[in-house]
């Protein structure tokens, strides 16, 4: 039996040093959820497990002077969940956290692990992407910014550099008249791998949307942004006909595969249909705001 080496710093330096000195046999461990599954399945071997849960600036969630949030890649689904007003302002992005395995599951799982997962599935990415979240990331070269949909690479992999982590998400305050929202199509009523997930977010003023992020996910080898989609939503009323060209758009971004849980075909069809519900429920939230 291989022998692991685990350690579990204090501090970010420390993290990102031990990291970068393992030279690409490390693994980091934000909740476990993927990793230690894929140790049991032989599909992960890593020589260290650096263990990011006993520091601070990674597991806190804070509410910046601006009105917007800060969240560390390490904070557990259910303290977001728990938290007094992060679902009161990014509720697309909170359902889709809660969407990641079982409440049991949830006491472990965060959406730093989620994103660097590197799944097109990933539920919580096409809400982040949505949201224009921005990673905060630092390795053996100092700290940089990145938007959530310039991280994943293709399936398991990220645009990371090497020895780097991602340390936090940065979501920007809310304008007046804002609303998001997440939905997925599973073959199962709950507990399974999105066939599509889409993410919305919308800003409206005097019915009208101002502002329109859209994220996809599960139909291409990324969770992407798909910049056309919102384009037709910006300046409409959410007619049909800007809604059904919101969901063309969505379905010309499709890049899927034909696998057990759903066919390219299908997966086209329901990336438009998502589309439409997702708009919908985030305007009424907008409306509410």
């Amino acid at each position: 039996m291989t022998d692991i080496r685990y350690l579990a710093p204090r501090t970010l330096d420390e993290a990102v040093g031990a990291f970068a000195a393992a030279a690409g046999a490390a693994r980091i461990l934000a909740g476990g959820t993927d990793l230690l599954v894929q140790m049991r399945n032989g599909v992960a071997k890593p020589g260290t497990i650096i263990d990011i849960k006993k520091i601070a600036e990674m597991t806190s969630i804070e509410e910046t002077a601006d009105g917007g949030f800060r969240i560390g890649a390490a904070v557990p689904a259910v303290a977001l969940a728990e938290h007094a007003r992060f679902g009161k302002v990014w509720p697309g992005v909170l359902e889709a956290i809660n969407l990641i395995g079982s409440k049991q599951v949830q006491g472990r799982a965060s959406p730093g692990g989620n994103l660097c997962n590197g799944s097109p599935a990933g539920d919580s990415v096409p809400a982040m992407i949505a949201a224009g979240a921005v990673v905060t990331v630092q390795g053996p070269n100092g700290r940089r910014s990145m938007p959530v949909e310039a991280v994943p690479a293709g399936p398991g992999r990220t645009n990371l550099q090497p020895g780097e982590i991602v340390v936090s998400f940065t979501l920007p305050p809310r304008p007046a008249g804002s609303g998001d929202a997440y939905l997925r199509m599973i073959p199962r009523t709950e507990m399974d791998i999105a066939v599509v997930g889409c993410g919305v977010s919308l800003t409206m003023a005097g019915g009208v949307v101002t502002a329109a992020r859209v994220g996809l996910g599960a139909v291409a080898p990324t969770v992407m942004l798909v910049d056309t989609a919102a384009k037709a939503l910006i300046g409409s009323r959410l007619e049909d006909a800007a809604l059904e060209a919101a969901a063309a758009a969505c379905r010309a971004a499709c890049k899927p595969i034909d696998d057990k849980r759903g066919t390219i075909v299908y997966r086209t069809k329901v990336a438009g249909v998502l589309l439409k519900r997702t708009a919908a429920i985030a305007a009424q939230r907008a409306g509410g705001n």
